[in-house]
């Protein structure tokens, strides 16, 4: 199992890049938002990847964090969202975007993607819904694909001066909404009704830091009247 790619960009493509790791390249297919992320030919980069394995085809899918390639992972574990469609939900609402579409239930989110209908969207937030506390936990935690040359074994790889990494999917306040889910998970919340809570609190006020997030998601979780 291939987990991750670091080397050149030798070339992009519409839906894909072509990565150079030491003389073998690696077509690696990506989201719209994680193409535009990446940098030009010729610099350097790193995406962790997710091998799917059918019949007559292998294919490579690549991102930047760990928390997007797990939603991708779950996304195509729903009857009738294949990898195509995974990339076009990634790609238009990231992976902060889906796990605050999904913890509120907002389908009308998840079928702004291309191809995606109302019916489909449906069966993603149904189906998901209980697996987007866990998913938005690992913000806090999981890292970004590091730049080439973090590592020894990447030595071969020079970055150059010009070479940016590609940028976590994940909003600046991930590590505060799942530090924010645990507090709640301790005060004896529910996983997720505490993920609902957090969610609309993370998309109200996206700068907020922990404390912040947790008195925010606290009102919303209070009684009413």
């Amino acid at each position: 199992m291939i987990g991750r790619i670091a080397g050149r960009i030798d070339m992009r493509g519409t839906d894909h890049v072509l990565i150079d790791v030491r003389g073998v390249g690696y077509v690696v297919f990506v989201s719209d938002r994680t193409l535009m992320a990446l940098p030009g030919a010729g610099e350097a980069t790193a995406l962790y990847t997710e091998l799917l394995v059918r019949e007559d085809l292998l294919q490579l899918y690549g991102f930047p964090t760990l928390v997007e390639k797990e939603w991708f992972r779950l996304l195509t574990s729903v009857q009738g969202v294949g990898a195509k469609g995974a990339l076009a939900i990634l790609g238009a609402l990231g992976a902060d975007g889906l796990s605050r579409a999904i913890a509120l239930g907002d389908q009308a989110s998840v079928k702004a993607a291309k191809g995606i209908g109302p019916k489909t969207a449906q069966r993603i937030v149904l189906e998901l819904k209980d697996k987007a506390p866990a998913v938005m936990a690992m913000g806090g935690s999981a890292p970004a694909a590091p730049t080439p040359g973090d590592a020894p074994d990447d030595e071969v790889i020079e970055p150059t001066p010009a070479t940016k990494p590609a940028p976590a999917a994940a909003a600046p306040s991930a590590s505060a909404q799942a530090e924010a889910l645990s507090a709640l998970g301790n005060l004896g919340y529910a996983p997720s009704e505490a993920a609902a809570a957090v969610a609309e609190a993370a998309g109200e006020l996206p700068e907020a830091d922990t404390p912040g997030l947790i008195r925010a998601a606290l009102k919303k979780l209070a009684p009413k009247g």
